[in-house]
C-alpha cells in the first residue's frame, strides 16, 4: 500500500503543487466571445461583471481568439456586465442572474464608435437547463423555490424531491448513503452510515433553510471535479451579505389540532403534540463593496406524549387502561427511591421532548478583483427522547396494554455537528484561475438518560413484560465521534481551444465508536414479588441475567476506532471540436485506505472459513482492506444544435466512485472477540451455599456481578472485510435532449443507465453447506442449522464478511416540461420510469445485513433482484404563482404533487423454511393450481376455528388469484422485492399572504403563511391515503421430514394468520398521521 500511496502522491504533485478537493459546486461562471459587427473577434477587450447587490467586481480581458471566461462568480444577481474595447462603443448587459453551477454564455458584438446603440440591453434570466456546462441529469433549486414550496420539516429533502429520479433520499436507484451532500463545498454526510443524513436520528436538519441560497442535485456530472458519490451529488450554498442590510425573523407552529381526522372514512387518532420553530437571519456590509457578513439562527421545540396508556386504578376506564396496577407502580417507585436513592421517573403522562438549535455565521471578503475569500461556521445541537429498545425483551419493553415502562428506562439521543469551511477563489490574468477549499467537521452522536445509573430491570407477569426501570440497555457509553478533515484545490488554465482543469483532494475520517450493551447489567424477574424478595436478600431463582464488560486492561472503555483516508487527483480538458459542440474529457483517480486501528485476535488467525464458492479462507481481525486505485474516466458532451440554445443534446459516460457507509468497515474493528466479555445466564440464582455455583445477586450496583478477572468470551461473533474490498463504483451513462418549445416551454427527454462495477455483499464464512433439498416443486436447499455442532468453527456464532459483487444495474427514463411565465407563474411536470436491481441492500450492521436478505438458495447465495431503492413509476408537478396588488399586498400559492408507487416488498415464508436458523428471509414458492393440491398442510386452529388441509389450500388459492404479482409467479419463486405496492398521490400546498411598506428605501414585509401537507386529503378524505401489504408472509413450513433417501426433505405447510385471522386480501389502507393532512402556520417579518 505504501508504494501505491507514494506513486499516487508523486503523480498528484506533478499535476498540481497545491492540495485540493473538488467534490462540490459552490459558484457559477460566465463565458463568451467578444467580436465586432463584421464578425472579427476582439482580443484584449475588457469584460467587467459587477454583482450589483454587493458591488463585487470581476474583470477579465478577452484572449487571443476573443473568448473570455470569468470563473468562481457569486451565485444570484442581478449582474451588470460592461464590455469595452478601444475604438468601439461600450456595451452594457443588465439583469443577469446566475444559478449554482451554471456557466452563463454571453456573446457581445461591439460596433464602431459613433454608431447608435441601445444604452442597456436586458438579458434577464435564462433557463438553467439550456446551459453549455450541463451534460448529465441535474436539478437546480432556486432561492425562490426554497422560499415558496410547501414544507413543514424545513428540510432540504422537501426540495430535492423536485428531482424526477429521486425516491425519498435515494437517487437513480442507489442507496441514500451513497449520496454526497456538501454545504459550501464542505462534506456534510452522515459518513458512518447509521442515518442517511446528519441530524437524522433526532429528527433534525443540519442547517436552516433560511441560510440556504440555492441547491443543486447532480446525478451525472461528467466534470471529474465532482466525486464522492454513486447516488447523487447534492450541493447547497449559503447566503452572503450585501451592501444593504437585510434580515428576517419567523415563527412557525403546529399541533394535533392541525391534523386530519379521517382516512377513507376511518377515524385517525392523533396523540397530542406541539411543534414550534423560530429563527432569524441578518446580513450586510462590514466594509462596503469589500467585506460582508451573514448570520442565521434557528430553533425547534417539540413535545410528544410518550404513551397514551395509563395504569389501572379505581375509577379509570377506557381502552387505554392497562393491566398494570397504579398502586403497584407507585409502591415500586417509592421502594427504589428509599432503598437505592434511585428515581425511575414517571410511568404515564410524561412527554417526549425534541430540541434542535442551529447557528451559522459567514464572512465574505473581496480582497481585490482577482481574489475572493469566504469563511463559514455552523453548528447543530439537537436531541430527542426515544422509547426504550424492544430488543431482548419478553413481548416488548415499551408501554402497551400489558406493560408500562418508567420514564428513566427510555433514552436521549444527541446529534451535534460543528463545521468550519474556508474558500479562496483567485484569477491570474485572463488564462488561469484557482479554487482552494479546506474544512473540518465534527459529528458528535451519543446517548444519555433522564435517570441515574442503575441496572436495567424487566419485571414479568404471566410470562410477558409488566414493567421496566433502570438504565436503557443499549445506552451506556453509546457514543460515536466522527472527525472529517478535507482540503481541495482546482487549478484551471484557459488556453486557445482548451480549458484544462487539474486538481487533487484529500479526505480524512476518524470514527470512535463505543457500544457496550447491558453494560450496567440487565435483570429479568418473573414477578414483582420475586424482585422484592431478591432485593431484600432472599435466595431466589429468577428468569435471566445479562451483562457486558470490558476485557481490556484496566477495564478501559472498548472503543472501536476506525481511520479512513482518501486521496484523489484529476485532470480534464474541455474542448469545442466544432462550433457549439463542447466535449469534456477527464480522468479522476481516487485511492482510499485505512489506518492500522483494528486489534488482533490471535486465536482467529488459526481458524479456517469458507466462502460461498467453497474455497477455504483465513482472516485476521487486525487486517483492514488494502489500498486500491479507483479509476474514473469520464467524457461528457453538450451540443447546441441550432446555435441559439433552443435545441440541446447532452450526455456522457464514465465511472463514478463513492464512499461506503463506514460502519460496514467499523464492524470488523468492533466485532473481533477481544474488546468485551459478557455473561448471559438463564434462570440464575441470587445466592446459596454451593461453592461450585456462580450466583448473581441483585444489589442495585452495576458491577457486583462482573468477574474479578474478566476473560474473553468462549463463543463470539466476528465481522470481516475482504482484503480486496473496493469502494462503491458505478459506470453511468446519460443521454438527454432539451428543446425550447413555443411559449418558452422547455421540454426534456432523458435516460440514465448505471452498471454496478463494485457494490456491497455480505456472506457468512462460518456457515456449512446444505445437507439436502426439499422434495417437490419447491426444491430449495435445506440446512442443518447454526448450532455449535453445525458450524465450520463451533465457537464462532457467525463470521460475516463484507465483499464486492459486480453486475447490478439501474436505469431511468424521464420526460419533463417546465416554464416560467411572465407575471409570477412557474409550472413544471415530470414523469420518471425506473428500475434498480442488486443482490443485497445492506443495512448498518454486518450480521443483520446478511440475515435480513431475502433469498431462495440461502443467504450466502442471493440472486440478482429488485433493489429496496427501486422506484418504478413517479409523476411530479409543481406550480407557483405570485401576484402583487393594492400597492402594498401580495399573495402567493405554491403546489407540489407526487403520484408514485409506494415501494416494493417480498413474499416470504413465516419463520425458518430451510433450516438455516434465519427467520423470515426465505422467499416463497408460488405453486400452480395442480401443485397446490399436492402440498401437505398441517391443520390450523385459530380464532376458535380449525382449518383443514383443503380449507387452507382454498384460502391460499384465493389469495394467489386476487393478487396480480402472485398470479404472475405461479410455478416460480417469488422475487426479492418483486411485489409493488399500489400507487399513492399526495398534493401539498403553501399559501403566503404579504403586506409590505417601504420605509427609508427598504421594503418591510409582514408575511402570514400556511403549509398543508397532503392538502388533497383535506379536500377529500379518500385522497392521499397509503396502502400496505396485509400479509407478506402468508405461509410457513411447519415441518421438514427426511425421507428414506438421505438429503430429501418433504415439507408440510401451514397458513400464517394476521392477528389470528386468515386474510385473502393483499393490501389495506393506512390510518396513521401520514395518511391525513397536516398544517403548519407561520408568521415572518422581512426587511431588505
Amino acid at each position: 500500500m505504501k508504494q501505491i500511496l507514494l506513486t499516487f502522491l508523486f503523480t498528484a504533485s506533478c499535476l498540481l503543487p497545491a492540495m485540493v478537493v473538488g467534490q462540490g459546486v459552490t459558484t457559477a461562471s460566465m463565458s463568451g466571445v467578444v467580436s465586432s459587427s463584421d464578425g472579427t473577434t476582439l482580443p484584449g477587450a475588457n469584460v467587467i461583471a459587477v454583482h450589483q447587490p454587493s458591488g463585487t467586481q470581476y474583470g477579465v480581458a478577452t484572449r487571443g481568439d476573443g473568448s473570455f471566461t470569468i470563473p468562481a462568480m457569486r451565485v444570484g444577481g442581478p449582474y451588470r456586465v460592461t464590455v469595452s474595447f478601444v475604438g468601439y462603443e461600450t456595451r452594457i448587459f443588465d439583469g443577469i442572474d446566475l444559478r449554482l453551477g451554471q456557466n452563463f454564455t454571453l456573446n457581445a458584438i461591439l460596433t464602431d464608435e459613433g454608431q447608435t446603440l441601445d444604452a442597456v440591453e436586458v438579458v434577464g434570466r435564462r433557463n438553467p437547463v439550456l446551459n453549455s456546462e450541463r451534460t448529465g441529469a441535474a436539478t437546480n433549486i432556486s432561492n425562490e423555490a426554497i422560499n415558496s414550496l410547501p414544507t413543514i420539516s424545513r428540510s432540504i429533502d422537501d426540495f430535492t424531491r423536485l428531482t424526477p429520479q429521486s425516491s425519498g433520499r435515494s437517487f437513480g436507484g442507489q442507496d441514500a448513503r451513497f449520496n454526497n451532500l456538501t454545504i459550501d463545498g464542505s462534506i456534510f454526510n452522515n459518513s458512518f452510515g447509521l442515518s442517511s443524513t446528519p441530524g437524522g436520528q433526532t429528527r433534525s436538519t443540519p442547517i436552516s433553510l433560511d441560510a440556504i441560497e440555492q441547491i443543486q442535485v447532480n446525478l451525472a456530472p461528467y466534470d471529474v471535479r465532482q466525486g464522492g458519490f454513486t447516488g447523487a451529488g447534492i450541493n447547497a450554498i449559503t447566503r452572503q451579505g450585501n451592501n444593504d442590510f437585510s434580515g428576517s425573523v419567523f415563527y412557525n407552529f403546529r399541533s394535533e389540532r392541525f391534523v386530519g381526522k379521517e382516512a377513507r372514512g376511518t377515524e385517525v387518532v392523533t396523540d397530542v403534540f406541539d411543534v414550534k420553530q423560530y429563527g432569524f437571519r441578518l446580513g450586510g456590509p462590514i466594509i462596503k463593496n469589500k467585506l460582508f457578513f451573514f448570520v442565521n439562527g434557528e430553533s425547534e421545540r417539540r413535545t410528544d406524549p410518550a404513551t397514551p396508556f395509563i395504569a389501572a386504578a379505581p375509577g379509570r376506564e377506557g381502552n387505554n387502561v392497562t393491566r398494570v396496577q397504579k398502586a403497584e407502580l407507585d409502591q415500586l417507585r417509592s421502594f427504589l427511591i428509599e432503598r437505592y436513592g434511585y428515581d425511575p421517573g414517571e410511568y404515564e403522562g410524561y412527554p417526549l421532548e425534541t430540541q434542535s438549535d442551529k447557528i451559522l455565521a459567514r464572512l465574505d471578503w473581496n480582497i481585490n478583483n482577482n481574489h475572493k475569500f469566504s469563511l463559514r461556521y455552523n453548528q447543530l445541537k439537537s436531541f430527542t427522547d426515544v422509547l426504550a429498545s424492544q430488543s431482548g425483551a419478553f413481548n416488548g419493553r415499551r408501554s402497551n396494554l400489558f406493560a408500562l415502562n418508567f420514564q428513566a428506562s427510555n433514552y436521549i439521543i444527541h446529534n451535534d455537528i460543528y463545521s468550519i469551511i474556508g474558500e479562496l477563489n483567485s484569477t491570474f490574468g485572463n488564462k488561469f484561475s484557482n479554487n482552494f477549499i479546506a474544512g473540518y467537521t465534527a459529528n458528535r452522536d451519543y446517548r444519555d438518560s433522564r435517570g441515574g445509573i442503575f441496572p436495567l430491570v424487566d419485571i414479568l407477569q404471566d410470562g410477558r413484560n409488566y414493567t421496566t426501570f433502570g438504565y436503557e440497555p443499549f445506552t451506556p457509553n453509546n457514543r460515536l465521534d466522527t472527525d472529517t478533515w478535507q482540503a481541495q484545490n482546482n487549478f484551471t488554465a484557459y488556453l486557445t481551444g482548451h480549458t484544462i482543469t487539474a486538481g487533487v483532494n484529500f479526505e480524512s475520517f476518524t470514527f470512535g465508536n463505543t457500544f457496550t450493551p447491558n453494560y450496567y447489567g440487565r435483570y429479568v424477574f418473573n414477578s414483582l414479588d420475586e424482585f422484592y424478595r431478591a432485593a431484600n436478600g432472599e435466595n431466589v431463582t429468577y428468569r435471566q441475567f445479562e451483562q457486558t464488560y470490558s476485557a481490556l486492561p484496566g477495564g478501559a472503555l472498548p472503543t472501536a476506532t476506525t481511520e479512513a483516508y482518501q486521496v484523489g487527483a484529476y485532470i480534464q480538458d474541455e474542448i469545442e471540436p466544432f462550433q457549439n459542440f463542447k466535449v469534456t474529457a477527464g480522468l479522476r483517480i481516487d485511492v482510499p485506505f485505512f489506518g492500522n486501528t483494528a486489534l488482533n485476535n490471535p486465536a482467529v488467525e488459526q481458524l479456517s472459513f469458507r466462502n460461498p464458492e467453497g474455497e477455504t479462507q483465513r482472516f485476521s481481525t487486525s487486517k483492514l482492506p488494502d489500498a486500491h486505485i479507483l479509476w474514473s474516466p469520464r467524457v461528457g458532451l453538450n451540443w447546441d444544435v441550432l446555435g441559439d440554445r433552443s435545441l440541446q443534446v447532452r450526455g456522457g459516460t464514465g465511472l463514478f466512485s463513492g464512499r461506503p457507509a463506514f460502519v460496514w468497515v467499523s464492524n470488523q474493528v468492533g466485532n473481533n472477540g477481544v474488546l468485551t466479555g459478557s455473561n448471559r445466564v438463564n434462570n440464575p440464582t441470587t445466592g446459596g451455599d454451593d461453592p461450585t455455583v456462580t450466583y448473581y445477586p441483585f444489589t442495585g450496583a452495576i458491577d457486583n456481578n462482573i468477574p474479578a478477572n474478566p476473560t474473553l468470551p468462549s463463543t463470539i461473533g466476528l465481522a470481516f472485510v475482504d482484503n480486496d474490498f473496493r469502494f462503491p463504483q458505478v459506470w453511468r451513462s446519460n443521454l438527454a435532449i432539451d428543446k425550447e418549445l413555443p411559449g418558452n416551454i422547455v421540454a426534456t427527454l432523458e435516460g440514465i443507465y448505471n452498471h454496478s462495477v463494485y457494490n456491497v455483499f455480505y456472506y457468512n464464512a462460518n456457515q456449512t453447506t446444505s445437507v439436502g433439498n426439499m422434495v417437490g416443486p419447491d426444491s430449495r436447499p435445506v440446512y442443518a442449522g447454526n448450532d455449535a455442532g453445525n458450524r465450520i468453527n463451533s465457537n464462532i456464532t457467525d463470521a460475516t464478511v463484507l465483499t464486492n459483487y459486480q453486475g447490478g444495474y439501474s436505469y431511468s427514463i424521464t420526460g419533463q416540461l417546465q416554464k416560467t411565465f411572465e407575471g409570477g407563474l412557474y409550472a413544471m411536470v415530470a414523469y420518471n420510469f425506473g428500475e434498480a436491481k442488486d443482490i443485497q441492500s445492506a443495512g448498518s450492521q454486518a450480521f443483520s445485513s446478511f440475515r435480513d436478505n431475502r433469498t431462495v438458495r440461502g443467504n450466502n447465495y442471493p440472486d440478482l433482484a429488485f433493489s429496496e431503492n427501486d422506484q418504478r413509476h413517479r409523476l411530479i408537478s409543481s406550480l407557483s404563482y405570485r401576484k402583487e396588488y393594492l400597492k402594498n399586498t401580495a399573495s402567493q400559492v405554491s403546489l407540489f404533487y407526487e403520484l408514485r408507487n409506494q415501494g416494493r416488498f417480498s413474499y416470504t415464508y413465516s419463520g425458518d423454511a430451510n433450516g438455516d436458523q434465519l427467520f423470515g428471509n426465505d422467499l416463497i414458492y408460488v405453486p400452480t393450481s395442480e401443485e397446490l393440491q399436492n402440498m401437505a398442510f398441517l391443520p390450523l386452529s385459530t380464532g376458535g376455528a380449525t382449518y383443514s388441509e383443503d380449507a387452507q389450500r382454498n384460502y391460499f388459492e384465493t389469495l394467489i388469484q386476487q393478487n396480480e404479482y402472485l398470479r404472475s409467479r405461479r410455478g416460480m419463486y417469488a422475487e426479492r422485492n418483486g411485489a409493488i405496492l399500489p400507487w399513492v398521490g399526495q398534493l401539498d400546498l403553501s399559501f403566503q399572504q404579504e403586506f409590505f411598506v417601504n420605509v427609508g428605501g427598504k421594503r418591510n414585509t409582514l408575511q402570514l403563511r400556511a403549509d398543508i401537507i397532503n392538502f388533497g386529503n383535506m379536500l377529500n378524505n379518500n385522497w392521499g391515503v397509503s396502502q400496505f401489504a396485509t400479509n407478506a408472509s402468508p405461509l410457513r413450513v411447519a415441518s421438514l421430514t427426511e425421507g428414506e433417501t438421505a438429503g430429501q426433505y418433504t415439507p408440510t405447510y401451514q397458513l400464517n394468520t394476521t392477528s389470528g385471522v386468515l386474510r385473502t386480501d393483499s393490501y389495506r389502507y393506512g390510518s396513521g398521521i401520514g395518511d391525513v393532512w397536516q398544517m403548519q402556520l407561520g408568521v415572518r417579518y422581512t426587511f431588505n
